[in-house]
């Protein structure tokens, strides 16, 4: 059995916080709160919401807002992750975005639990750049020792597509937004 991680993008509903009680009551094992174009008071505000509505929550990008409110649970770029990863360390779950087989691998040594690898298929999150695919799926599951999700382009129609590359999950914005 796979894992379904939404990807919140409050732009694609009408309602995040309604959508985010439906996300919890749907399939879906984990949602990742990712409105990092929010202003830390702003994402505070919805991160207080999100967490009273389920306990699915990962936080995305805001440490400081983590730590305010004593939740160790957070998703960052692999940059950030780099930067802080001796900041996070005793977090419960610690994601990371990798774009390389090397992230992913460096990731994993610095103690994340996992990484979510893209763009795998066309999306229009990155027009214009070529998707990574599903062999490069492969070469990052097979490398890393942790959990590898599936992001970019994931439709119901391509998941077995992913799995079927060693991926532990996939992550889905657009159908998790659409629910």
């Amino acid at each position: 059995m796979y894992k379904k991680i939404a990807i919140t993008n409050r732009n694609l509903c009408s309602d995040l916080p309604r959508q985010i009680e439906k996300l919890h009551s749907s399939d879906y094992d984990i949602i990742i709160l990712r409105e990092k174009d929010l202003g830390c008071d702003e994402y505070l505000k919805l991160a207080k919401k999100a967490i009273e509505i389920s306990d699915k929550i990962i936080l995305h990008t805001y440490i400081d807002v983590c730590e305010e409110l004593n939740y160790k649970r957070i998703h960052l770029p692999y940059r950030s992750f780099i930067e802080n990863a001796e900041r996070i360390k005793d977090y419960e779950i610690k994601g990371v975005s990798i774009h390389s087989v090397d992230e992913a691998v460096r990731a994993a040594e610095l103690g994340a639990d996992y990484v979510t690898a893209s763009h795998i298929f066309k999306t229009a999150c990155k027009a214009g750049l070529e998707p990574k695919g599903t062999k490069w799926l492969s070469d990052v599951c097979k490398a890393a020792d942790i959990e590898v999700y599936a992001l970019g382009g994931i439709k119901s129609e391509n998941i077995n597509e992913c799995i079927n590359a060693g991926a532990d999950g996939v992550c889905m914005m657009s159908e998790a937004m659409y629910l």
